[in-house]
C-alpha cells in the first residue's frame, strides 16, 4: 500500500480556500485543469502528507463537506463535486470507482453521526466569504433553487447570453414528471451512465423531450433555467 498520497488546498489572496483536491507527485502544482492553482506558491498549501489514496480521498470529501461548494451554495470552494473520485495519475477500473463510490454512502461518510458544536459551526461560518447574507438574499436563493425563476420565470429570460449555465446544476425530468437533480454534468454523467458530450451538446442545448435511445421520453435542464438569445 503506498503512502505518497495528500491532500492540499489552493488560497484565495485573503488566506480562505478556494479549491480543495487530492493527489500525488506534482499535481498540486499542475495547471492543465479547470480551477488553476494560484500563481503565488506561498497560496498553495499541503493539508495531509504521507496518506494511503483511500486515507486521500476520506480527507477530501471531509474538507469539502466543511467548507461548502459555491456551485450549490453552501459554502466557499469552487469544487464541482463532493470529492472522493479522480485517477491521481492512475487509471481505476469500473470496479475500483463502484468500490470508492460505495465508501462514502450513508454510515460509511467520513461526517455521518459527527455532531457539529456551535463553535464548529461559527468557525465554518466565519471562514466563508465574510460577507453576510441578508434575508432578503437568502429568499432569492432558496426561490431560485426551488424553479420559481425557471425557464420563462428567470429574470434573465430572453436577454442575449446564449444558454446559462451558472452553477452546472441540472435536472433530468423523467416521462412520469419525476425530477433528478444532480450538482453538476459530471455527476450527472457517472450517476445515469449518460454521454456527456451528447448530454451537454444536444440534450442540455435544446432542453427538449428525448425521442429515442435510453433515455426515450427524458428531459434536461439546467436547473437555474435557460437564457435565449
Amino acid at each position: 500500500m503506498e503512502n505518497d498520497y495528500y491532500t492540499y488546498a489552493y488560497l484565495r489572496e485573503d488566506k480562505t480556500p478556494y479549491y480543495i483536491g487530492k493527489g500525488r507527485g506534482n499535481r498540486i502544482y499542475d495547471k492543465r485543469r479547470t480551477i488553476k492553482p494560484p500563481k503565488d506558491k506561498s497560496l498553495i498549501l499541503f493539508l495531509k502528507k504521507g496518506l494511503t489514496e483511500a486515507e486521500a480521498f476520506k480527507h477530501e470529501v471531509y474538507m469539502i463537506f466543511v467548507l461548502g461548494r459555491k456551485d450549490l451554495g453552501t459554502g466557499i470552494l469552487r469544487n464541482l463535486t463532493n470529492g472522493g473520485e479522480g485517477s491521481s495519475g492512475a487509471v481505476h477500473s469500473k470496479e475500483h470507482r463502484r468500490k470508492n463510490s460505495e465508501a462514502r454512502i450513508g454510515e460509511k461518510h467520513p461526517q455521518f453521526g459527527v455532531p457539529r458544536t456551535e463553535e464548529t459551526k461559527k468557525k465554518i461560518s466565519e471562514s466563508k466569504s465574510g460577507v453576510p447574507r441578508t434575508e432578503e438574499t437568502k429568499k432569492k436563493i432558496s426561490e431560485a433553487r426551488s424553479g420559481k425563476y425557471a425557464g420563462e420565470n428567470h429574470p434573465n429570460y430572453g436577454k442575449t447570453g446564449a444558454l446559462h449555465q451558472g452553477s452546472k446544476a441540472i435536472i433530468a425530468i423523467k416521462p412520469d414528471g419525476t425530477e433528478l437533480h444532480f450538482g453538476s454534468i459530471g455527476e450527472a454523467t457517472r450517476e445515469l451512465k449518460i454521454d456527456s458530450g451528447g448530454l451537454r451538446g444536444r440534450y442540455l442545448k435544446t432542453g427538449n423531450v428525448l425521442k429515442k435511445g435510453k433515455f426515450k421520453g427524458w428531459r434536461f435542464v439546467y436547473e437555474t433555467g435557460r437564457f435565449l438569445g
